[in-house]
């Protein structure tokens, strides 16, 4: 695993965005939690890594060159040390429109996995899907958030997690970036020419929405 660059801000900060932008500079494949989508075998590694039965990340980044979103964002602190050289990019937004965007598409999602995962319904999921609802459980409901998703909770986990990585990682080797931003200020940092194409901006809530219809 030698990643170039590591995202350390939660989903719904833009991190899609980035991800395309990244791979358009030249950092590709970029992870994101859309990997899981293409590569299932993944959330089985992941799992194993959240609940510390292992800790090769080679297994799930082997191959990347950068990692933004969950699950990547939960090892942050992790991929930092094993990738010394790398530069970290924290992706924020207002606190408030961040927990708003969550709350109606990644947070809906959880509860219904977390329903799914205990009641009748559980016995009709495929033992993939059973695995990938597990993983996204795993690492973002309970490990990041301690089970609970209230605005007050999620805000503070939000705010605390953007001060350690603003507190701990060297100014040099940090850029703390928000979409609406361009690419200006991305490609200052990474030394990389202007591309002559627009910054990606996908993945509203909307999209979002459109793309998981049935929170299964």
């Amino acid at each position: 695993m030698s990643l170039d660059v590591i995202g350390a801000g939660f989903g719904r900060t833009g991190t899609l965005s980035l991800k395309l932008a990244l791979e358009e500079l030249g950092y590709e494949p970029c992870y994101h939690m859309a990997e899981t989508r293409t590569h299932p075998e993944h959330d089985e590694e992941w799992l194993a890594l959240a609940h510390g039965k292992t800790a090769d990340f080679g297994a799930v980044l082997d191959g990347y060159r950068a990692t933004v979103d969950w699950p990547g964002v939960f090892f942050w602190q992790h991929l930092v040390a094993a990738n010394p050289g790398a530069k970290v990019i924290l992706t924020l937004r207002d606190p408030g429109a961040w927990y708003e965007s969550a709350s109606n598409t990644i947070f809906a999602r959880m509860e219904d996995f977390a329903h799914a995962l205990v009641d009748e319904e559980a016995r009709s999921i495929t033992p993939a899907r059973r695995t990938h609802k597990m993983m996204v459980n795993a690492i973002i409901r309970e490990q990041t958030f301690g089970g609970d998703f209230s605005r007050g909770h999620a805000v503070r986990i939000f705010n605390e997690h953007n001060a350690e990585v603003r507190r701990t990682v060297p100014p040099d080797k940090l850029l703390v970036y928000e979409s609406g931003q361009g690419w200006e200020p991305l490609c200052a940092f990474l030394g990389r020419d202007v591309p002559a194409v627009p910054y990606p901006s996908v993945n509203s809530t909307a999209r979002f929405n459109e793309a998981f219809p049935d929170r299964a």
